[in-house]
C-alpha cells in the first residue's frame, strides 16, 4: 500500500470537492463566510461522518486540520477569483457546470478510493461490504450536506448514478486487490473507473428509473 498515493488522493479529493462546494456557495449567493462553510464542508463532511461510523474519534479533520485549512484557502482563492462577476455571464454558465461535473467527479473518484482505504488501514480489510460503503460514505457524504446546506436536491438521488459510480469504484478495488493482491493498482483503478462510470452516465444520459 503506498501512503504517498493515498495522501495524494486526499489532496486531490479535498481540492475538488473545496472547489465544487465554493462554486454551489456562490451560485447560491452566499457570502464568503458561507462559501467557506460549504467548501469546507464539502470537502471533510464524507470524511467526518466515515470517522464517526467506524468509532474514529476525534474524526480526523479534527486531529489534523491540514486539509481543512487547505479546503478554506482553495475557498477564498475561488471566492476572490469570482468577486468581481456579481452576474455570472451567459457565456460562463455551460463552464460552470462542466467545471463542476469533473471537480465533483474527481473528488467523488478520490474520496471514493480514500474511503476504501481507509478501511482497510482500520483493519477491516476481511469485510468487503464495509470498506466498500466507507469508500461511498466518504465519496458522496461531503456532496450531499453540501446540496442539503445548499437547498438542493442532492446529485446523489437524481443525478448521472451518482451514488452507483462511486459504489462501482470500490467494488472495482476489491476485486482488484483480490486478483493482483497490491493496493497500490486497486486504488488507480478504482479512481478510473469512477471517472469513467461519471462520464459514461453524463454523455448518455445514465439514470435511475424513477416515478414521472
Amino acid at each position: 500500500m503506498s501512503l504517498t498515493l493515498l495522501g495524494l488522493f486526499d489532496l486531490i479529493g479535498t481540492i475538488a470537492f473545496a472547489i465544487s462546494g465554493a462554486f454551489v456557495g456562490i451560485n447560491k449567493r452566499m457570502d464568503i463566510f458561507g462559501v467557506n462553510v460549504l467548501a469546507i464542508t464539502t470537502a471533510c463532511g464524507g470524511g467526518l461522518m466515515r470517522d464517526l461510523l467506524i468509532g474514529s474519534l476525534p474524526p480526523r479533520m479534527f486531529e489534523n486540520p491540514f486539509y481543512v485549512a487547505i479546503a478554506a484557502v482553495v475557498a477564498n482563492v475561488v471566492f476572490v477569483l469570482m468577486y468581481n462577476h456579481q452576474k455570472m455571464p451567459k457565456r460562463m454558465v455551460s463552464f460552470y457546470d462542466q467545471m463542476l461535473f469533473w471537480f465533483d467527479t474527481l473528488g467523488l473518484a478520490a474520496f471514493t478510493v480514500d474511503g476504501v482505504m481507509i478501511g482497510v488501514e482500520a483493519g477491516y480489510a476481511d469485510n468487503l461490504f464495509l470498506i466498500i460503503f466507507l469508500g461511498f460514505m466518504t465519496g458522496v457524504g461531503g456532496g450531499a450536506l453540501r446540496d442539503i446546506m445548499a437547498n438542493q436536491m442532492p446529485d446523489i438521488f437524481r443525478k448521472h448514478i451518482y451514488a452507483l459510480a462511486s459504489i462501482a469504484g470500490g467494488i472495482s478495488m476489491t476485486i482488484l486487490f483480490e486478483m493482483l493482491q497490491s493496493w497500490r493498482i486497486a486504488m488507480i483503478g478504482g479512481f478510473i473507473v469512477v471517472i469513467i462510470v461519471r462520464n459514461l452516465a453524463a454523455r448518455f444520459a445514465w439514470n435511475l428509473p424513477r416515478v414521472s
